[in-house]
């Protein structure tokens, strides 16, 4: 099983931009469909982006639509959420997960998950 550990949260301002880094080891990574998810304490997990395996399709809520950005480097085991205009609605603890076969981009299709990372947007 695949051992995620993700990095680049931090406190940044309404407006502004943040990079998210996942690195996988352990596993054949780009045998996996890749995931951020986020949550916020007392409300459910909501995935926010999605990647396959090669790259080619990707997944996007409505949420985060048109500013975020997810990609991956295979070649790395790396898989990065580039996060632009961020929202102070934005904050929450952003996690890593991956899947072998998901059926569909839902929360519950990514069951390995890393410790995640805070990211939190002033106003």
């Amino acid at each position: 099983q695949v051992q995620l550990v993700e990095s680049g949260g931090g406190l940044v301002q309404a407006g502004g931009s943040l990079r998210l880094s996942c690195a996988a080891s352990g596993g054949t990574f780009s045998m996996y469909h890749m995931g951020w998810l986020r949550q916020v304490q007392g409300k459910e997990r909501e995935l926010v982006a999605g990647i396959s395996t090669s790259g080619a399709n990707t997944y996007y809520a409505d949420s985060v639509k048109g500013r975020f950005t997810i990609s991956r480097d295979n070649a790395k085991n790396t898989v990065y959420l580039q996060m632009n205009s961020l929202k102070p609605e934005d904050t929450a603890v952003y996690f890593c997960a991956a899947a072998i076969n998901p059926r569909g981009w839902l929360p519950r299709e990514f069951p390995n998950w890393g410790q995640g990372t805070q990211v939190t947007v002033s106003s």
